[in-house]
Order: structure tokens, then C-alpha cells, then sequence
């Protein structure tokens, strides 16, 4: 059983590229015919979802703290720029990840043409090599030579 999917600002675009629902395409990565893309694009999604959950949440707070009916003496410039900092890097995540996610789906093969699994022929190279020639005696010299018995 797969938890509950957390929208993602993505999920059209991944229906569109895969021809499935994302809920549909999380079950045919948990099988063993998944292929790379599909499993990559979704790995992407997850860690996408997971920044614009953080960017809703530091928006929503700062929204509470700045929200009328609120005391001004509530108001804290330290948490502000925290929540400022915080802000700014769920955002860089939040476009890296959708970048990285444009990019796998733009350059993948289209369904109908992704890469099969291709068995390659191995060569065996075969040497001859001629028949050694028996080098000529040498005479005296000192050289030791060879006994045979």
C-alpha cells in the first residue's frame, strides 16, 4: 500500500511524460520492471514535494505573523529573518529539483522507445604464432651450455 502522495507542482508534467497517474506510476516503481526514468523522475518528485511542503510552511507562518488582527508587539525581527533564510533555501531546493526533474523528463526517450537491455556479441581473437626457430650454436666463448641427458 503506498502512503499518502503529497502533491507536487510537477505531477502533470510526470502524467504527461509517463502516460499514468503519479499514485499509478509509484506502484510500477515498486515493481521490478521499472525503468530508470521512471524511477529517477519519482525519486525527484519526492525530494520536490518535500521542498514546496517547506516553502508552504514558512509562507504560512510568515503569513500568520504578519496577518492583521495580530498584536504588533508579537512581532519578532529574529524569527522574520529566519524564516526569511529558511524561505530561501526551500526555494533553492524547490528549483533545483524541479530543474533536475525538466531535465530527465525533456532529454528521456518517448514510451514507445526506451532503451532495451542489449546483449553484445563477444570476440575471441585467436593468434598463431609461428613455430620458433632453433637458434645457431655457438662455438667456445665460455658460455655455459646446456646438457642433455
Amino acid at each position: 500500500m503506498i502512503a499518502e502522495i503529497k502533491p507536487s507542482s510537477a505531477d502533470s508534467r510526470l502524467q504527461d511524460a509517463f502516460g499514468a497517474p503519479v499514485a499509478d506510476l509509484y506502484r510500477t516503481a515498486t515493481g521490478t520492471e521499472a525503468s530508470r526514468a521512471v524511477t529517477r523522475a519519482l525519486e525527484l518528485r519526492s525530494f520536490l514535494a518535500l521542498a514546496e511542503e517547506q516553502v508552504a510552511r514558512v509562507r504560512d507562518r510568515v503569513r500568520d505573523a504578519m496577518s492583521p488582527d495580530r498584536d504588533m508587539g508579537e512581532l519578532s525581527a529574529e524569527n522574520l529573518r529566519f524564516d526569511a533564510q529558511w524561505l530561501d533555501a526551500a526555494l533553492a531546493a524547490r528549483d533545483g529539483y524541479r530543474t533536475a526533474l525538466d531535465d530527465l523528463v525533456r532529454t528521456m526517450p518517448p514510451p514507445g522507445r526506451q532503451p532495451r537491455a542489449v546483449q553484445r556479441a563477444q570476440h575471441t581473437a585467436i593468434t598463431t604464432l609461428p613455430p620458433a626457430v632453433a637458434a645457431p650454436a655457438r662455438s667456445g666463448g665460455g658460455a655455459a651450455t646446456a646438457r642433455r641427458t
